[in-house]
């Protein structure tokens, strides 16, 4: 079950959920939007001949940090990284990311499959945005890129994501495995 806009608000009242810089204005009915950080890395594609995950060939990445008030030009085809402004994070619910219809419906994908945020884990979310439309799209640091919702979790936990160890802080740009 989602939680509804008066949950998400009571939650975060209590320190259930964490969102920084929390926004009325951005709560929506079962879901809340968040911004399209500053950084984003592009794979520097040219250097191999083809990625194998399973080897640990993975491409080199470049990152790019824009400056608020400018923009990125997303071209067709194209899939790069980027990174919310918003930090947030629960011990208490799962939360998922979606992509907002009004820009899904211009082709813009904001995750492949990295769409799930286990209980405890607190962070900036990497964002998979991929252009599959056929015109550039522009991306504005600070935009409304994707919403998240949170879900109750049916049992009491065995562990949540602080406990298995995955999380070593900010290595989103360190590699393409996280």
């Amino acid at each position: 079950m989602y939680l509804s806009d008066r949950n998400i608000k009571s939650e975060i009242e209590a320190n259930r959920i964490t969102i920084s810089d929390f926004d009325q204005e951005r709560l929506q009915q079962v879901s809340y939007d968040i911004l399209l950080g500053n950084k984003f890395q592009t794979m520097k594609s040219y250097k191999l001949a083809a990625v194998d995950p399973s080897k640990g060939i993975l491409p080199e990445t470049h990152e790019i940090e824009v400056p608020d008030g400018e923009a990125f030009v997303l071209h067709p085809g194209k899939t790069v990284l980027g990174t919310s402004k918003d930090y947030f994070g629960s011990d208490h619910y799962l939360i998922q990311l979606s992509g907002k219809s009004s820009l899904a419906r211009i082709g813009l994908v904001v995750h492949n499959t990295a769409g799930i945020v286990n209980p405890g884990h607190f962070l900036n979310i990497t964002f998979e945005l991929y252009n599959a439309g056929k015109i550039p799209i522009i991306l504005r640091p600070g935009m409304q890129i994707a919403q998240i919702l949170f879900a109750q979790i049916s049992s009491d936990l065995e562990s949540n994501y602080k406990d298995t160890g995955r999380f070593n802080g900010d290595n989103w740009g360190k590699n393409l495995n996280h």
